[in-house]
């Protein structure tokens, strides 16, 4: 726990530093004091905000971070194992896009995970549980699109987690919409005191493209146990970041001698 424990001063000695130094800039211009406690006070929540989503929007499945494809119980790719290319005007895919495509940062015409006809689904090992919060889904536009169209972007889908030796949890069920931005986030509908280690992408339908459909890039959102039990410093009271049902599975915020 002595990373956690340095992580945490780290923080709270940023956190302090910055209001000290909009306090002395305040003073410095002359600006009176109960405007500047004022000021102050909205600086000290925009930091604790900027912290919190952070966390919150943290990206778990990416490849960088060692998140990997359960290949054994993830769609076939569209086109086969092999080094064949099959040419999908205006795209063309071939084993050089693997499920795996959908765990990395790029995100340009062609550079996505093609799987056969419109249902189809995707497993992705967390590098470590993660308690999901939300889920992102990526495709290109229709601007970017040689054929000016999108239609093997997923439909409706759904989201489940589940463990090593535990059957699937529903998370939720969805619907990307590509008249929207590129990258839509969707919040879990079922929020459970638990963390997963394997989140499940399945999709139900595309927007028309009866051959293939495609997945550019899936983002998960949430916490792992070290972030559950990392602090926020609220003036000069130390307040747990614990979700509402993760602190009523403890009963009560547990005591700092638990956790250091």
């Amino acid at each position: 726990m002595r990373e956690l424990k340095e992580t945490v001063a780290q923080v709270s000695d940023a956190k302090g530093n910055i209001v000290q130094a909009v306090s002395e800039v305040l003073e410095d211009h002359g600006v009176q004091e109960e405007k500047r406690e004022e000021i102050l006070r909205l600086a000290q929540a925009a930091i604790e905000k900027a912290l919190d989503d952070s966390i919150q929007m943290r990206d778990w499945a990416l490849e960088a971070l060692g998140a990997t494809i359960d290949e054994k119980r993830t769609s076939k790719s569209y086109g086969g194992q092999g080094k064949k290319t099959w040419w999908l005007f205006p795209f063309a895919f071939s084993s050089a896009n693997p499920p795996e495509t959908i765990l990395q940062l790029r995100i340009a015409p062609g550079s996505c995970w093609a799987f056969q006809g419109s249902r189809g689904h995707v497993v992705v090992r967390l590098p470590e549980p993660v308690w999901p919060t939300a889920f992102t889904i990526w495709h290109i536009s229709e601007a970017v699109s040689p054929s000016g169209e999108v239609s093997s972007a997923p439909k409706e889908f759904a989201v489940s987690g589940a463990d090593e030796a535990t059957a699937e949890t529903l998370l939720g069920t969805f619907t990307y919409d590509v008249h929207k931005e590129i990258a839509q986030t969707f919040h879990v509908q079922k929020e459970l005191p638990r963390t997963f280690r394997y989140i499940t992408l399945r999709v139900h339908s595309n927007w028309g493209n009866p051959e293939y459909t495609c997945v550019y890039r899936v983002q998960v959102h949430g916490k792992t146990i070290a972030i559950l039990i990392v602090v926020v410093l609220k003036g000069d009271i130390l307040d747990w970041v614990l979700p509402p049902k993760l602190a009523a599975a403890f009963g009560s915020r547990p005591a700092r001698s638990q956790l250091f």
